[in-house]
């Protein structure tokens, strides 16, 4: 690809890499709707679900392979800018080790669950109170893989624009279907459309292979420290469990949701 007409960055102190520098703040995120987007198979994922990119940080040494032409060439037929830098600034932008080169700055979708298109029964995850960025992403993975209809983040907690939710999710954050709403919001949107709430707790009244997951469904999932919220184990239809023999008193929130929405899968198949 011919590169000539690429603006070239050379210093870390120009204002664009600053600016990336800070997408690593959640309130400079949220104030400016941006995100930042690194990997070659993350940026292709967001360009593939029309994701608006911004900017394009390509690092010339890195980027020769056909995949990252292929990514920079439709970058470009998008309008993103592209911006050539060197293997100093690359490590000052991203967020993982051994970079790939491509780093992008994108428009932060809206995540509203008016955009949430639900399938004939739905299984959809709410996840809430999630501390660690990484978990959501694992989880997005498990109901891409599980076909699930999205998730909702229903606290002002988890922040799905964080750079390491794009690495976990291995970009299908863009991919499957997100929202952010508050609880009640959630509650009056899961009424309307019918769905029952399964609520995972170590104290669940019911273990999870006896539920039946046919019908539509929402798996609530909490933190791992405090458990799922009072409100949602209240409100819920059901408190499913899984049952264990160790000494440990509760399983990581991704791999729970993973158990769930597979037993789910098991059972629809018939």
């Amino acid at each position: 690809m011919e590169r000539d007409h690429f603006k070239t960055l050379s210093s870390v102190q120009n204002p664009l890499v600053k600016q990336v520098v800070k997408l690593k703040d959640r309130r400079h995120r949220d104030e400016l709707g941006l995100m930042v987007i690194e990997g070659s198979r993350e940026i292709a994922r967001a360009l593939e679900s029309g994701i608006r990119i911004d900017q394009l940080f390509i690092c010339r040494e890195l980027t020769k392979n056909e995949q990252a032409q292929g990514i920079i060439r439709q970058a470009t037929q998008t309008g993103a800018e592209i911006l050539e830098i060197d293997t100093r600034i690359l490590e000052k932008i991203a967020y993982r080790e051994n970079p790939d080169g491509l780093v992008a700055v994108a428009r932060q979708p809206a995540w509203s669950l008016q955009n949430f298109r639900l399938g004939e029964s739905p299984l959809v995850v709410i996840a809430t109170g999630l501390e660690k960025p990484g978990n959501l992403g694992s989880i997005l993975r498990s109901v891409d893989a599980a076909g699930g209809d999205g998730v909702v983040v229903c606290d002002g907690i988890t922040d799905p624009a964080n750079p390491n939710v794009v690495r976990a999710s291995t970009g299908v954050l863009f991919t499957v279907q997100l929202a952010k709403a508050d609880p009640a919001e959630t509650f009056s949107w899961l009424r309307e459309n019918r769905i029952r709430v399964l609520a995972a707790s170590p104290e669940g009244n019911c273990e999870f292979w006896d539920v039946d997951w046919r019908k539509p469904c929402a798996i609530a999932v909490g933190t791992e420290h405090a458990g799922l919220d009072k409100k949602w184990r209240e409100n819920a239809d059901q408190t499913v469990r899984i049952p264990m023999k160790g000494r440990a008193d509760s399983l990581n929130v991704a791999v729970t949701t993973a158990l769930l929405l597979f037993e789910a899968v098991r059972q629809r198949r018939g």
